[in-house]
C-alpha cells in the first residue's frame, strides 16, 4: 500500500474526496435531485466554474511546471466548445425541420431536408449549403474525435514548429499569443464556416432529451466535476516521478536538462498537447452549460485572464491553479452579475461591473509582488507549522534535503 501512487500523493486523494463532497452538495440541493436550495442558473454556474478549473489545471500544467507560457491555452478550450457545438446546433436543427416538414402533403426528400437545415442554420449569414468542416456534424461520436484531434493536432504542429526552433521565453508566448488572435480572427468571418460574428446558439438543448434544465444542469455539473477528477489525477500522474523531475528540469535550467542528454523538444511538446487537449475536453463541457459560443471567446484576452487565474491560486501548484479558477470565477460573477450594490463616493460613483477588470488587475499585480506563491502558498503554512522540527546540516541544497541526523538512519 505504502507504494501506491495515492499512498505517496495523499494530496490527490483529498482533493478527490473535496471534489466528491461538493459535487454531492449541490446535487442535493438543487432541483431536480434536491432541496430545491440552489437555482439552475447558479447550478450552471458552479458546472461553468469546473470547466474553468480544468483548464487552468492545464495552464499550470504547461506554465508552472514546464515553464512555457502559453497565452494561446483558451484557443484550444474555444475549439473543443466549437466542436461539440456544431453537433449540437445541426442535431436540435434537424429535430425541428423534420418535425416543421412531417406535415407537408409530400414526404420530403433527403436532400430537402439537410437543404432546410442548412437554410436554418446557416442562413443568417446569407447562406444554405454546409461548409466542407460541418461534414462530421451530423455524428457525436465523430464531433467528439474532433474534440481531441483539432486541438491535439494544431497544438502538435505549432509546438513542433516552435520548439524544435527552440524559440522561448516572451518570444514563444508572442508567438502563442499570435496563433490566438489569428484564429479568432478567421473565426469572425463568415467564410469560416462556423457561422461569423453569430457564433453557436441554443447549445444548451441536449437534442433527443426531454428532461428539463434543471436536471441537465446536474447532468453536467457531475460530468465536470468528472473531467476536472480526472484530469487533477492525471496532472498529478504526470508530474510525479522521473518525468514530473525531468520536466521541473526544463522550467528550471532548459540549458542543463538539454546537456545532459533528454529531449527537451520532445519533452514540451508532449506536455503542450496534452494540455492543449485536456483544455478542449473542458471547453466541449462549458460551452453547453454556457449556451452559446463566438469569436470573442476565442480572443487573447481571455489566455491572459487563464494566466492570471493560475497566478492567483499559486503557479507551480496544481490545487492552486483550480483554487484561483475557482475563486476569480465565483468572484467575478458575483460583481459582474450586478449582486454587489455601487459605492457612491459623493463625487464619483463606483459601479462594480465596470471596475471588476481594474480589481481583477490589482489583485494579480499584488500577488506577484507581495505572494509569488498565490492562494495555494497559504497552505505551506500549515503544512511547516506540521512538519517536525528537524535540526542538522542540509545534505542538498532544496528545502526538504536530507539532514545530517536522518542520513545516518
Amino acid at each position: 500500500m505504502k507504494n501506491t501512487f495515492i499512498a505517496r500523493h495523499p494530496s490527490v486523494l483529498i482533493f478527490l474526496a473535496c471534489l466528491a463532497v461538493f459535487t454531492l452538495v449541490v446535487t442535493l440541493m438543487s432541483h431536480a435531485y434536491g432541496t430545491g436550495g440552489l437555482s439552475t442558473s447558479f447550478v450552471k454556474t458552479l458546472g461553468r466554474t469546473l470547466c474553468l478549473c480544468l483548464v487552468a489545471l492545464a495552464m499550470d500544467l504547461v506554465w508552472g511546471y514546464c515553464g512555457i507560457l502559453s497565452l494561446g491555452h483558451f484557443a484550444f478550450f474555444g475549439l473543443g466548445g466549437y466542436m461539440i457545438g456544431m453537433w449540437l446546433m445541426y442535431a436540435r436543427t434537424e429535430i425541428i425541420v423534420t418535425e416543421s416538414l412531417a406535415n407537408s402533403p409530400i414526404p420530403p426528400t433527403a436532400q430537402e431536408v439537410q437543404d432546410a437545415i442548412g437554410t436554418q442554420i446557416f442562413g443568417v449569414v446569407g447562406s444554405s449549403d454546409f461548409p466542407l468542416i460541418w461534414s462530421f456534424a451530423h455524428s457525436l461520436t465523430l464531433q467528439l474525435l474532433l474534440v481531441l484531434l483539432i486541438p491535439g493536432v494544431l497544438a502538435l504542429v505549432f509546438g513542433w514548429l516552435a520548439f524544435r526552433s527552440r524559440v522561448t521565453g516572451v518570444y514563444l508566448s508572442i508567438l502563442t499569443q499570435a496563433m490566438t488572435l489569428a484564429l479568432s480572427l478567421y473565426l469572425f468571418q463568415n467564410e469560416s464556416g462556423l457561422r461569423g460574428n453569430n457564433g453557436l446558439s441554443g447549445l444548451q438543448n441536449l437534442p433527443g432529451v426531454s428532461a428539463g434544465q434543471d436536471a441537465i444542469s446536474v447532468w453536467f455539473l457531475w460530468a465536470s466535476a468528472l473531467a476536472l477528477g480526472l484530469g487533477y489525477l492525471l496532472a498529478a500522474w504526470v508530474v510525479s516521478g522521473k518525468f514530473g523531475s525531468v520536466v521541473r528540469g526544463i522550467r528550471d535550467d532548459e540549458a542543463r536538462v538539454r546537456f545532459l542528454g533528454y529531449s527537451v523538444e520532445g519533452y514540451k511538446l508532449f506536455i503542450f498537447t496534452l494540455t492543449a487537449i485536456i483544455a478542449a475536453i473542458a471547453g466541449a463541457l462549458y460551452y453547453p452549460q454556457a449556451g452559446i459560443i463566438n469569436p470573442g471567446e476565442v480572443a487573447p484576452i481571455a489566455s491572459i485572464y487563464l494566466a492570471v487565474w493560475v497566478a492567483i491560486g499559486g503557479r507551480g501548484r496544481l490545487y492552486g491553479a483550480v483554487i484561483g479558477a475557482a475563486v476569480v470565477s465565483l468572484v467575478s460573477t458575483w460583481f459582474t452579475g450586478g449582486l454587489v450594490p455601487a459605492l457612491n463616493l459623493g463625487f464619483y460613483r463606483i459601479d462594480w461591473v465596470d471596475w471588476w477588470l481594474v480589481l481583477l488587475g490589482l489583485s494579480f499585480v499584488l500577488v506577484t509582488l507581495f505572494a509569488p506563491k498565490g492562494i495555494g502558498g497559504l497552505f505551506d503554512l500549515v503544512t511547516d507549522r506540521m512538519a517536525p522540527n528537524r535540526h542538522g546540516a542540509d545534505y542538498g541544497p532544496d528545502k526538504g534535503s536530507l539532514r545530517e541526523g536522518e542520513g545516518q538512519e
